[in-house]
């Protein structure tokens, strides 16, 4: 592979006209398929297997007609403070906004009045709702329709009544504010102090935003016909950004490391492409594996977002390998530090040739023999070699103290209640829960299906006088039947909110009731409705959760034992990550679960974990933790390879790589914390998550952990059995083929040149 990415990076240096015209000829066409493209439509939320959606799929066969996949809209009014919602004045302001939002739109399917028979008025007279339902998707929903419903509202709380909007027809698109721009500048800066080039800084986040611009337009041109929603491309570009900049920074890095050592831009450039290029194919096919693999989990909109997020990844290691040897061709000397560029340009202006100016570059990286000893990374690893046991401990133990909350993990799925404070969805869910208390947000849905029963009444009825009868329970409504009489549904109201455990004890309790009913009369019963759905997808992903982090980490084990040709080196890897990914829930659960410093996260409501953030959080961290390892490790294995001792080794690899590794770690962090202001609960965990656990796998597994064990197991580290070594293919991630080819010997540029520029921060 090594030698077949340095003949692509010497290609793409050396044709770098038509390669950077193909990247951007590739932006501008997906771009104009995006703008081009129609909005997308209605994202049919179907989870195969679970209860709820069978009998979501009954209800369409035995009740014909009667699902509708058009927008919906509850609109709550509260009367003035002293009146009631009965009152004439109120009444009368309540019809008028009913027939404005009626007589507005010719999308508008229908119009319930409150006024006109049902509960649709609370018992203390003061607030009343009516449910609007349209004739599209809220997707596909005209702005003016919008905004004829947004106007009838204005105009009653002109009047002083209280009116809010709950449902999706007024949902404000995904934000992700401000902090994401300072997540780009810090990268920015960190690029800068790394490499201490404006231009050599540049080319990382031109290359990330040209990779996450084809990305996210696409999936904006396919959003309608593949179904995706907003959070999909947000989630897609989050990644792409973070991996985008980090692989170019090690191909950058490596590229300036080349050039030290005195080889002219093109060698310097298919060596960098060679060789850290292989660890970007290896680190970006971990993640891209990853996200794919979601798709076990068999809950299709979780594996869009998987499909989606791996393909913006698939770019980002494509624009690595060739757009930045291209750039790399464009920018010259310019990508060299501030001594090197004097220096190139005054042999070039002096007449000197290639030759010449390769050879005063590498005299500018050059200092005296041992100081390379002295950088960060060596004493670090001094220090971690010197008490690998206090080290090992602290670190193991301190990541397990974090790790404690996870335990009392509680998984759901994000409703009204969970919006900010200040939208009017939220408003409009707590005067519902005010008038009718918490549980009317998320009513139960129960399913009789009597074709197995001798008489589906007589079996309903029991049902209905059963379910009265359990806990949490505040109404229950008469079975209504389809027209064959075979089938029936149940409305049951809990005492409790959506999200409560109360209420999945509830769903619980019917439908182990349900399970007694058909022993006794042959009738089946099935619970369904959007917070029945919401609990048995949090389940589902429960049950997933445990089989796919042992499938990750097995993956991570035999892909590792390919690259490090050793048992224990992957073993220990994998574990790390394995302590990484526990912690990092832990501190998820103790913020947005427990609301341990919430304020400072912008939670504004506690509750339960998203459904879908732990699994897809597994699946991206697994790629990351996996990049980290590589970048560090190999260098020591290389050095061990090469005749140093265990010990040494270890200090070699934090000589070259550490900082290095820092810096990408820190870019990261950066990007991912960018998001966590987003209006987008689901991206606003992801990004939270996803930037603690960087943080605890590169600074504390990487960084202290993994030398403190290898220090420990000494040469036993790099053991494996001789039929085993025959059996692994060699994929020659650390590039030593090329090397034998190229008749230089080490698979990394040896001496205190490449030193000084690998540590450079």
């Amino acid at each position: 592979m090594a030698t077949f990415l340095y003949k692509l990076g010497r290609f793409a240096f050396r044709r770098r006209r038509y390669v950077a015209l193909f990247w951007v000829a590739l932006l501008a066409l997906v771009g104009f398929g995006a703008a081009s493209a129609s909005s997308a439509g209605s994202s049919s939320f179907s989870i195969p297997g679970v209860e709820a959606q069978k009998a979501f799929d009954l209800l369409d066969q035995r009740f014909p007609g009667t699902s509708s996949d058009g927008a919906s809209a509850k609109i709550v009014f509260k009367a003035p403070e002293g009146q009631k919602i009965t009152d004439p004045a109120s009444k009368a302001e309540v019809k008028k906004t009913v027939q404005a939002i009626d007589h507005g739109s010719k999308e508008v399917a229908s119009v319930a009045d409150p006024f006109a028979g049902g509960n649709s008025v609370s018992k203390n007279g003061e607030i009343a709702y009516a449910t609007v339902t349209y004739k599209v998707s809220s997707m596909e929903l005209q702005d003016s329709s919008k905004d004829a419903l947004q106007d009838a509202v204005d105009d009653a709380k002109a009047d002083g009544m209280t009116v809010e909007v709950g449902g999706d027809v007024l949902q404000a698109m995904p934000e992700t504010g401000a902090t994401e721009v300072i997540g780009i500048a810090i990268a920015a800066v960190v690029l800068v102090i790394t490499f201490g080039s404006l231009i050599a800084a540049g080319l990382p986040l031109l290359t990330a935003l040209i990779g996450v611009g084809v990305g996210v337009a696409s999936i904006t041109a396919l959003a309608n016909a593949l179904s995706l929603d907003s959070t999909t491309s947000i989630l897609a570009m989050m990644i792409g950004l973070a991996v985008g900049i980090d692989y170019a920074l090690f191909i950058v890095s490596r590229y300036r490391a080349e050039r030290a050592e005195g080889k002219k831009p093109e060698e310097a450039v298919g060596r960098a492409v060679g060789t850290a290029g292989s660890a970007v194919v290896f680190a970006g096919l971990t993640v891209i594996i990853a996200l794919v693999g979601l798709a076990v989990v068999n809950i299709p909109m979780l594996t869009k977002m998987g499909v989606a997020a791996a393909g913006t990844v698939a770019i980002a290691v494509l624009v690595a390998l060739t757009m930045i040897p291209a750039l790399l061709g464009f920018a010259g000397n310019m990508v060299l530090g501030r001594k090197a560029r004097k220096a190139a340009k005054s042999t070039k202006a002096s007449g000197g040739d290639a030759d010449a100016v390769a050879d005063v570059v590498a005299a500018a990286h050059r200092q005296p023999s041992g100081e390379h000893k002295t950088n960060m990374g060596t004493r670090w690893a001094r220090f971690v070699l010197r008490k690998p046991v206090m080290v090992l401990v602290l670190g193991v133990v301190g990541l397990g103290v974090v790790a404690v909350p996870a335990t009392q993990m509680q998984l759901g799925l994000p409703d009204d209640g969970s919006q900010p404070t200040d939208t009017t969805q939220r408003r409009a869910y707590d005067l519902l829960s005010e008038g009718f208390g918490p549980g009317f947000n998320g009513p139960l849905m129960t399913v009789v299906d009597g074709r197995g029963a001798d008489d589906p009444h007589s079996a309903a009825n029991r049902e209905v006088a059963q379910i009265k009868k359990l806990p949490d329970v505040t109404a229950v409504t008469p079975a209504t039947f389809n027209k064959a009489g075979d089938t029936a549904t149940i409305t049951v109201v809990p005492s409790s909110k959506p999200t409560s455990e109360e209420t999945k004890d509830l769903v619980n309790a019917i439908r182990d009731d349900g399970r007694n009913l058909k022993s006794e009369t042959g009738a089946s019963v099935l619970v369904t409705g959007t917070t029945a759905m919401n609990i048995d997808v949090s389940q589902k992903l429960t049950d997933a959760l445990v089989p796919y982090l042992i499938l990750v980490v097995g993956l991570a084990f035999l892909l590792l034992m390919v690259v490090f040709r050793s048992i224990l080196v992957p073993l220990k890897a994998a574990l790390g990550f394995l302590l990484s990914v526990v912690a990092a829930l832990g501190a998820v659960v103790a913020v947005y679960q427990w609301g341990w410093l919430g304020s400072l996260f912008g939670v504004e409501e506690t509750g339960p974990i998203m459904s879908m953030m732990p699994i897809f959080m597994v699946g991206v961290v697994f790629g990351l933790a996996m990049d980290y390892e590589v970048f560090l490790v190999t260098r020591m294995r290389e050095a061990h390879v090469h005749g140093e001792s265990p010990k040494q080794a270890v200090e070699t690899g934090f000589r070259h790589g550490t900082r290095v590794v820092t810096a990408a770690a820190v870019i990261m962090m950066a990007v991912f914390a960018g998001f966590i202001s987003s209006s987008e609960q689901m991206v606003k965990m992801i990004g939270f998550s996803l930037a603690i656990a960087v943080l605890f796998d590169a600074f504390v597994v990487r960084m202290a952990i993994v030398p403190a064990v290898l220090a420990l197991l000494g040469k036993r580290a790099w053991w494996l059995p001789r039929w085993l070594d025959r059996i692994l293919p060699n994929v020659d991630v650390e590039g030593e083929q090329l090397h034998k080819q190229l008749g230089d010997g080490p698979d990394e540029p040896q001496g205190p040149d490449a030193d000084r520029e690998l540590s450079r921060v």
